[in-house]
């Protein structure tokens, strides 16, 4: 695996002479008049922004969110930093409106922790969830960082860790908030770590328990209903995981040494899941560029430019998810402890529980993340919602027209309803 690492990035010098042939190409091809370029001048454009994108190395997005609109008003947004540790920083988004009396309701909105998965592609992939919750929330995300880049002297990144910042992220956000509770909004593999910091602040009464924890297409019991990905987890021992995902970082990057699971490895993975998919998502990304369709072009430039961009994820992490997680169940089955503290969902009572599934979804497969409540039987009954989307996929359930028009709108009720 060592050497696979060291192929991929070979491959990536060998193929960037032609990247930058085709960016200069692009350029010449742009300065033609597209109206008298003819159908060859089309073709060629087209085939050389396939190309380019094909030879690119994508690289972190920036969130750029600057503003949002709250019913009629429009607010400006800006991104701050709240909290730092070695593998995680805190992103807030501060809102400012126009009027005094708008930016004392503000204040008073409820107070959301969105939790990114760290599983490969960076937390801007969430850009359009975060962008549908700021308007009517004090928004907060969890901006991981890339493990090449972190020095093996900082030390591993285990499941324990990643529920340790969970805990801290919570404890530092209440502290701002002059004791306010938070929601958390968890979404896809960080429902896990979630519910788990979550039961360890129930069963000790501590008094920043959050307000309520949605659970988003989260594999909370991942015997249910398998798909392709716990499939293939099952199949394969954890030594195999190790032996050939894990690689340790070269030695030209900052955290040389350290093991990871490559960010390039996780992304093969994710788009062998849907290949035909993708591929028909070139096509069309081609059709419409002879066609001169610049929104369809911009739709899949938006998409796949956030889409391909990944970075590599804690070795020690991604062995911990697929033992605990798609191996062993050992949340589902009371089995979990924290530190050798256990990990007591039956402990929650005074957090709400939401959970939201995609009826598509092929990576945290329907009733994997509805068995949460199972697992919370204290939770008062007012206080649980379901919601099952139909006609949506993993993605479709934070990205997208219906993550927009219809689950945000139903968290954010259930948020409200939770500070009543």
């Amino acid at each position: 695996m060592y050497m696979l690492y060291h192929l991929h990035e070979l491959k990536n010098a060998a193929l960037w002479p032609t990247h930058m042939a085709t960016e200069a190409a692009s350029a010449l091809l742009d300065a033609v008049d597209a109206d008298h370029s003819g159908l060859y001048g089309r073709y060629m454009r087209a085939s050389t922004e396939l190309l380019e994108r094909n030879t690119r190395i994508y690289e972190k997005p920036a969130f750029g969110i600057t503003h949002v609109q709250r019913n009629k008003a429009v607010l400006a947004v800006e991104e701050k930093e709240h909290f730092h540790k070695t593998f995680c920083t805190i992103k807030e988004f501060s809102r400012t409106a126009t009027t005094d009396s708008l930016n004392r309701e503000l204040k008073n909105d409820p107070i959301v922790l969105i939790s990114a998965p760290l599983s490969g592609h960076f937390a801007t992939l969430l850009r359009d969830t975060a962008r549908a919750v700021i308007p009517f929330h004090q928004t907060y995300i969890t901006d991981w960082n890339d493990s090449k880049l972190i020095p093996a002297s900082n030390g591993p990144f285990t499941l324990e860790d990643y529920v340790e910042y969970t805990l801290d992220f919570i404890r530092s956000l209440t502290q701002k908030h002059a004791g306010r509770r938070i929601h958390i909004i968890a979404v896809c593999q960080p429902s896990v770590p979630v519910l788990m910091a979550t039961s360890l602040l129930a069963l000790y009464k501590e008094n920043c328990q959050p307000y309520s924890i949605t659970l988003m297409g989260g594999p909370i019991d991942a015997r249910i209903n398998p798909g392709k990905v716990n499939t293939f987890s099952t199949e394969h021992s954890l030594d195999w995981f190790k032996k050939n995902i894990i690689s340790p970082v070269p030695s030209y990057y900052k955290g040389a040494g350290r093991d990871v699971c490559p960010g390039f490895i996780l992304l093969g993975g994710f788009m062998s899941l849907n290949p035909e998919r993708h591929q028909e998502a070139m096509n069309k990304l081609f059709q419409h560029l002879v066609q001169g369709d610049m929104e369809g072009v911009d739709m899949h430039r938006k998409f796949y430019d956030e889409y391909r961009a990944v970075m590599d994820v804690p070795g020690e992490y991604f062995l911990d998810s697929i033992y605990h997680s798609f191996q062993n169940y050992t949340l589902a089955k009371g089995e979990m402890t924290w530190k050798d503290y256990p990990i007591t969902p039956e402990a929650i009572n005074k957090t709400a529980l939401m959970t939201v599934e995609g009826e598509l979804d092929d990576i945290s497969c329907p009733g994997q993340t509805l068995a949460a409540h199972n697992l919370c039987k204290n939770i008062p009954e007012h206080k649980r919602k379901t919601l099952l989307q139909k006609g949506v996929g993993h993605y479709g359930i934070f990205n997208g027209s219906r993550w927009r028009n219809t689950i945000q709108p139903s968290i954010a009720a259930f948020i409200r309803e939770q500070e009543q």
